[in-house]
């Protein structure tokens, strides 16, 4: 399995942005699907982006596309999502997950076996 920790939470304004990054360490990163998935107070875990082994194909939320990029650079084992023009509906935390699977892969929890602790972001009005 690999080991995660997620970095760059804190509080932003409407409209501003932050850069998640998620460090990884184990042996399987490269061979990993990688994915973000956040979970409001009250609400389930919801995906929000993955990544393919190479970087080459990304999939997003709907209600993230066009705001936030998903990205990785498998020489430092880490795994950013860059987040722009945040509204307070993006308050939540933010999970980091690796799947073993194929791509592409289901948006579930279920098919990440790796997760994070998390990093909490809260988008003030």
């Amino acid at each position: 399995q690999v080991q995660l920790v997620e970095s760059g939470g804190g509080l932003v304004q409407a409209g501003g942005s932050l850069r998640l990054s998620c460090a990884a360490s184990g042996r399987t990163f490269r061979n990993s699907i990688m994915g973000w998935f956040r979970q409001a107070p009250g609400n389930e875990r919801d995906f929000v982006a993955a990544i393919g082994r190479s970087g080459m194909v990304a999939d997003y939320a709907d209600s993230v596309k066009d705001r936030f990029t998903i990205s990785r650079d498998n020489a430092k084992m880490t795994v950013y999502l860059q987040k722009n023009n945040l509204p307070p509906a993006d308050t939540a935390r933010y999970y980091c997950a690796a799947s073993a699977r194929n791509w592409p892969v289901s948006r579930t929890p279920v098919t990440f076996a790796s997760w994070g602790q998390g990093t909490q972001v809260t988008v003030s009005s």
